[in-house]
């Protein structure tokens, strides 16, 4: 008795028809299905190993992607740090420069005041030249406005005969400051200067708060002088104390 000849398709649909039930029944076919499906189709094992294996790959990628972002703001921040003693270095040495600045530029006022008061006394120059430019470093100085005050002596209290008399008048703060700026003093023109005072005083029934003298060359007798008649002086405009 010939068996029928099965083609191709045929065995085809009897393995699909049959394997599951084989399977379960025959442990020879199930493990030899299973080791031909295993080179194409990892383990439950081997996916779980696999899977680790990357999750594995994945946390070393982001434990050193991490160490580097830790290891750049480290950088950063000493760069930062860096900067920050820069800008303070900085500021320290402009600071500096600006008061080395002042420093030569009070220095050059105080040249040019003794250059000024030796080029009035020798006729080179104007006195009133010479008390305009003392004024502006006063006014520069302290922010305050000297006024020029001009008045006539008809009974001659301050010279000893009618003459004009003129003083320099500050008010700061409330402060009335009677001031002479001139290129020099004498113990005579300290006088002078206590008589002006006194005549501004009776002519405006107030009393001047200070009284003050501005000039480069003072003698000792009229240091003397103003000491005793409780007058301020100094020696040039920056100096003055408000």
């Amino acid at each position: 008795m010939h068996m029928k000849a099965h083609t191709r398709e045929e065995v085809k649909k009897i393995i699909i028809a049959e394997l599951p039930e084989l399977m379960k029944v025959d442990p020879d076919i199930r493990n030899f299905i299973l080791n031909v499906t295993r080179e194409s189709y990892p383990s439950k094992r081997e996916t779980e190993s696999r899977f680790d294996r990357i999750m594995d790959e994945l946390k070393s990628d982001r434990e050193a992607r991490d160490k580097k972002w830790e290891a750049q703001e480290k950088k950063w921040e000493a760069q930062e740090k860096k900067w920050e003693k820069w800008e303070k270095r900085w500021e320290a040495n402009q600071q500096v420069i600006n008061e080395m600045l002042v420093s030569i530029r009070k220095l050059d006022q105080k040249h040019e005041a003794t250059i000024g008061a030796l080029g009035a006394r020798w006729g080179l120059h104007s006195e009133s030249a010479f008390r305009k430019g003392l004024r502006a470093i006063l006014e520069g100085t302290f922010g305050v406005k000297v006024e020029r005050y001009e008045d006539y002596d008809h009974e001659g209290t301050v010279f000893g005969r009618p003459e004009q008399v003129e003083l320099d008048v500050i008010i700061h703060n409330g402060t009335l400051i009677l001031c002479e700026i001139k290129s020099s003093m004498s113990k005579s023109d300290m006088y002078s200067f206590w008589r002006k005072k006194n005549f501004y005083e009776n002519k405006h029934s107030l009393k001047a708060n200070r009284a003050m003298v501005i000039s480069p060359m003072i003698d000792d007798y009229a240091r003397s002088a103003a000491k005793d008649l409780d007058i301020e002086v100094y020696g040039y405009a920056d100096s003055v104390k408000l």
